[in-house]
């Protein structure tokens, strides 16, 4: 029997290669998910939010598939070390991955309720950017875990305070208006819910580079910190 690697069994090797593909997947669809709902929102599209909508199911589907892999593989195989952490680790991002769909599904259907109400420019503006924000740290995180980049993982935790900051940003402005204006509670409120799923989208991408750092290191990101800052006040 010929050894290709770390593994014996080629079959092993294979599940595990499924696993991070299937994990590679569900992250472009939910990825595809938030940009369509962020888009559907700044354009008022009601056809590319009911579509976002629909989408949604498909990501379902490969969460519940991504953990049946992996109870598989722990039942069957009993993996150890990196491979266990891969293992541990997906079943994480995949729930990350599952609820950031939600977030794309809920802000879509916001979208079909704000019936002839137009926010302004500088809002917009203000939304697409913090979509933005939150998509690029989605793809960093999900790249960091293809790759089992660190650096890359950390990078995106700490840039988790400037999609908050923006957050806290159009709160402020929406409260204005409501206060100028009755009228605009109804749509405010729910700009408010979709600028929220974006924060969301923000801290779930943080998950995911945590699990990334844990991937690649073995450890704890938070702990590591914790570690550094024992070691900083003693020097």
């Amino acid at each position: 029997m010929s050894y290709t690697g770390e593994h014996i069994v080629s079959s092993y090797e294979d599940e595990l290669t499924e696993l991070a593909r299937s994990i590679s997947e569900m992250g472009g669809l939910v990825e595809k998910a938030i940009a369509n709902a962020a888009e559907a929102l700044v354009r008022m599209d009601h056809d590319l939010a009911a579509t976002t909508i629909a989408a949604d199911k498909k990501v379902d589907a490969m969460q519940r598939q991504v953990d049946e892999m992996a109870v598989s593989i722990i039942a069957r195989r009993q993996p150890m070390a990196g491979d266990l952490r891969l293992v541990i680790a997906s079943i994480h991002v995949a729930n990350d991955l599952e609820r950031i769909g939600d977030m794309a599904k809920s802000t879509a259907r916001r979208v079909t309720r704000i019936e002839g109400m137009v926010p302004s420019s500088q809002f917009n503006n203000g939304m697409r950017h913090m979509s933005q924000l939150a998509q690029r740290q989605l793809k960093l995180a999900l790249d960091g875990f293809a790759s089992k980049d660190k650096d890359m993982a950390v990078d995106v935790i700490e840039r988790d305070t400037d999609i908050d900051a923006l957050y806290v940003s159009l709160f402020r402005e929406l409260l204005t208006y409501m206060m100028e204006d009755p009228r605009n509670i109804t749509m405010c409120t729910h700009l408010l819910f979709c600028g929220k799923n974006f924060e969301r989208v923000g801290d779930h991408a943080t998950n995911i580079a945590e699990q990334a750092y844990f991937l690649a290191t073995g450890r704890s990101v938070t702990q590591d910190v914790n570690d550094l800052k024992r070691e900083q006040i003693k020097s």
